[in-house]
């Protein structure tokens, strides 16, 4: 049974990922940073069902826990095959009011956090020839948002790197590509308010928000040995929110 690494799994759409990966018969390392109870929640829900679960705390920001995180995966699941970096944070301030140190911790987590664990990965599925990466961005990382610069400029990023990486990694045989969900109904986003979610569900064509399991579905079809002419992608899960 191969391995998968769920960032940021405890919640939303990390969670739904993690239990979507395990359904299709992945063992799944669930990565947390605070939400220790959440974590143990969705792991005694998937050994329930019989599934290789594990649960594993790092802060994707630091380097040496990831390298440790990578580390406790490997001896108790196996090395990571499937890597999803859906770690990150947002929130919404006036650009001109964000500070060093916010600017920083939003790359340090969301884009940094991806390099990191990508890197640690690498090695085996250099090795073996083969791996897939799926990176969760945004459509505001396609369009932009206002009074969301630092997290869209984040996830622009996220795009040019699953570009790059998908182009640089293919002769290793490894497939990187990426998710950009719509507004998406979890914690993150309830923030907004009942107004402003109805408003944008609106202007979704599809006349609806998003669900964690939507984005999980499209992760869960890059994961699939039926994908593995598909790389280089940026796949939109927002109901016809940017087209």
């Amino acid at each position: 049974m191969n391995c998968a690494l769920v960032t940021g799994a405890s919640r939303g759409i990390g969670r739904a990922v993690a239990r979507r990966l395990s359904d299709e018969g992945w063992a799944v390392a669930i990565n947390y940073h605070v939400r220790r109870d959440a974590a143990e929640s969705l792991l005694s829900e998937l050994r329930a069902k019989g599934r290789r679960a594990m649960i594993v705390q790092a802060d994707v920001a630091d380097g040496s826990a990831v390298k440790e995180m990578f580390a406790r995966v490997e001896q108790e699941l196996g090395p990571v095959e499937t890597l999803v970096n859906n770690a990150g944070i947002a929130g919404q301030m006036l650009f001109q009011d964000i500070t060093d140190a916010q600017w920083n911790r939003y790359f340090a987590v969301n884009l940094g956090g991806a390099r990191r664990c990508i890197q640690a990965a690498l090695p085996h599925m250099i090795h073996v020839k083969r791996g897939c990466i799926v990176n969760i961005s945004s459509i505001w990382g396609l369009r932009g948002a206002s009074c969301e610069a630092a997290y869209a400029c984040t996830k622009a990023g996220l795009i040019a790197l699953t570009r790059s990486l998908a182009l640089e990694l293919a002769p290793s045989g490894i497939r990187v590509n990426c998710v950009a969900p719509g507004v998406i109904n979890t914690d993150m986003v309830q923030v907004l308010g009942e107004e402003t979610l109805s408003c944008l569900a609106q202007q979704t064509p599809l006349g609806r928000l998003g669900t964690a399991e939507d984005v999980a579905a499209a992760v869960a079809f890059y994961a699939r040995e039926e994908a593995s002419f598909v790389t280089g992608q940026v796949l939109c899960a927002d109901g016809g929110f940017i087209v």
